[in-house]
């Protein structure tokens, strides 16, 4: 995958995380995770695009180490929404999908970039 349909489906994870976010319901608790939840989800994207001017391999990797602890969190954040029953499993099925994708994206990266050091 290339950096432009990297950085393309980091945007798209992005929109769909904000719009996750404006269906949640109005209740404290949603509204709590479902800020951790955009915060990290909709960082993901605006942290790639920085990866990619990275000044050396060194930087690379730093800066898609920070991409991938924000996918790790947004999973965790949507893992937390749906034990506690502000969503169903089947609700974030696709973008949890997404993440994982990404993630593997990523740390698939990190070792390429890493191993031509």
């Amino acid at each position: 995958m290339d950096q432009h349909e990297m950085k393309r489906r980091t945007k798209a994870f992005a929109v769909k995380i904000v719009r996750l976010f404006e269906s949640l319901p109005q209740k404290r608790a949603a509204y709590v995770l479902g800020r951790q939840l955009l915060r990290c989800g909709t960082s993901v994207g605006a942290n790639y695009r920085s990866a990619c001017r990275a000044k050396s391999t060194a930087d690379f990797v730093a800066k898609m180490g920070i991409v991938e602890e924000e996918i790790d969190e947004t999973m965790y954040w949507l893992e937390l929404l749906i034990e506690v029953g502000v969503l169903k499993a089947e609700e974030v099925e696709a973008i949890l999908k997404e993440a994982n994708e990404l993630l593997a994206i990523v740390v698939a990266s990190i070792k390429t970039a890493r191993k031509n050091k």
